[in-house]
């Protein structure tokens, strides 16, 4: 529903009219100009998304010679007061007949704010997983330092009063949860960004378009699901610190503040969601989840020639084997009520979610165990930094893949007691 206009000008530059809100760094004087993105319609434009254009609007109109010339007709009307991220200024702009400058052809703009925004939502999953690594390192130190109590099975330091609140097993539980997810997701970051690399690059046809593939399945899981763990770990570890995380001279709030807008800008994580669902599975006549099932499926058989790390790969296989189930029922049912597409699409995305990371604690068990047997571990980062990452390993497959049978649970429930109250139930 844009009402931002483009009106074309004789010299081929458009007059842009009209309010954007939630600009990230819309105004600010750290650098001489800011050149601006902005999605418009044009006056003949159909009235839908396939009439958006986006131009280029600078702050300060460039001369011909690359020197700059008079301030251009976009101002900030106002800064918004945030709970967090308070480190960038998110501004209402006005653009009242301002300069601007087609790129990407009329009615073509969607397409090209996709193009950034399919990569925003890979930087926002990392910076789910950034903010829930700095909270995570803060939630240790004060897991080691603070002393509360005896440990369950005795005291572990008897001639302290107290032993640290590391002894406890639901601090560890928060702990180990948060450590399972950050080196998981940062492997799937890594990942994926692997296959940004593929996509592109590859000398071979096939392996780029499997990567391109891959690549636009895992986005909104990376962003979706990423994020929504990243804030989940930044306020298990501000629980860690108890009641010295809820004051804020100890900086654990500013995680969890900061984390929030991460579930919420660059596509809502319920968006995300659909996208995946609505979008994603069915591109391409499923090509995409297709290969992910058989990757996944790959990895486990290899893993499960390993012995000791066999227990691991058969539960990350049985989430799998959920996914896929969960995956034929939408193919079952959305079609005939495609309420229950939405209903079933975050318990989906997480459902995906905890499969990508357990294939990607799949394949850093494997590669830890054959580490260990043929010495190479000795030669790298050490047989500890290997054995620590297995027992992880152990424990995500332990505590997060069980999850999955639930989530289909969930999944196959329907939409119908969902959307069954009218709003009259919800105002009374």
């Amino acid at each position: 529903m844009i009402r931002t206009r483009a009106v074309p000008n004789a010299d081929g530059s458009f007059s842009i009219t009209g309010t954007k809100i939630f600009i990230s760094a819309g105004e600010h004087d750290m650098s001489d100009n800011i050149i601006h993105l902005v999605l418009a319609k044009t006056p003949d434009a159909p009235d839908s998304t396939k009439g958006i254009s986006m131009f280029i609007v600078p702050k300060v109109l460039v001369n011909d010679d690359g020197s700059l010339g008079a301030r251009n007709g976009v101002t900030c009307g106002a800064i918004e007061h945030k709970m967090g991220i308070n480190g960038n200024a998110t501004c209402v702009l006005n653009y009242d007949g301002a300069t601007g400058y087609m790129i990407g052809g009329e009615n073509h703009g969607l397409q090209g704010m996709f193009v950034m925004m399919n990569a925003a939502r890979l930087g926002v999953g990392v910076q789910g997983l950034s903010q829930a690594e700095a909270a995570y390192q803060n939630g240790i130190a004060y897991a080691l330092e603070r002393r509360q109590g005896r440990a369950l099975s005795g005291p572990s330091e008897p001639e302290q009063k107290a032993d640290p609140i590391f002894v406890h097993p639901d601090i560890r539980r928060m702990l180990m949860d948060a450590r399972a997810y950050t080196e998981g997701m940062r492997a799937l970051s890594l990942w994926t960004g692997l296959q940004v690399d593929l996509s592109r690059n590859s000398p071979d046809e096939a392996e780029r378009q499997r990567a391109d593939d891959l690549l636009g399945l895992i986005t909104p899981v990376l962003k979706g699901y990423g994020t929504d763990k990243g804030y989940e770990v930044a306020t298990n570890m501000q629980q860690i610190w108890g009641g010295h995380g809820y004051v804020r001279d100890n900086g654990m709030d500013q995680f969890v503040r900061d984390a929030r807008i991460t579930m919420i800008y660059e596509g809502a994580n319920g968006v995300q969601a659909m996208d995946l669902v609505g979008r994603k599975l069915a591109s391409k006549g499923g090509r995409a989840v297709q290969a992910f099932f058989a990757m996944v499926d790959a990895n486990c058989a290899a893993a499960k020639a390993e012995a000791s790390i066999a227990p691991i790969a058969e539960r990350v296989e049985k989430a799998n084997g959920e996914l896929k189930a969960a995956t034929m029922w939408l193919m079952q049912n959305a079609m005939a009520n495609p309420d229950n597409a939405g209903a079933a699409a975050y318990p989906y995305m997480h459902l995906m979610g905890i499969v990508a990371l357990g294939d990607m604690w799949v394949r850093t068990a494997t590669h830890c165990v054959r580490a260990l047997a043929d010495g190479s571990a000795e030669a790298g980062l050490g047989r500890a930094f290997h054995e620590a990452k297995l027992v992880t390993a152990r424990y995500f497959a332990e505590r997060y893949t069980p999850d999955a049978g639930a989530l289909r649970r969930k999944i196959e429930a329907g939409a119908e007691s969902m959307m069954l109250l009218g709003a009259e139930a919800f105002a009374a």
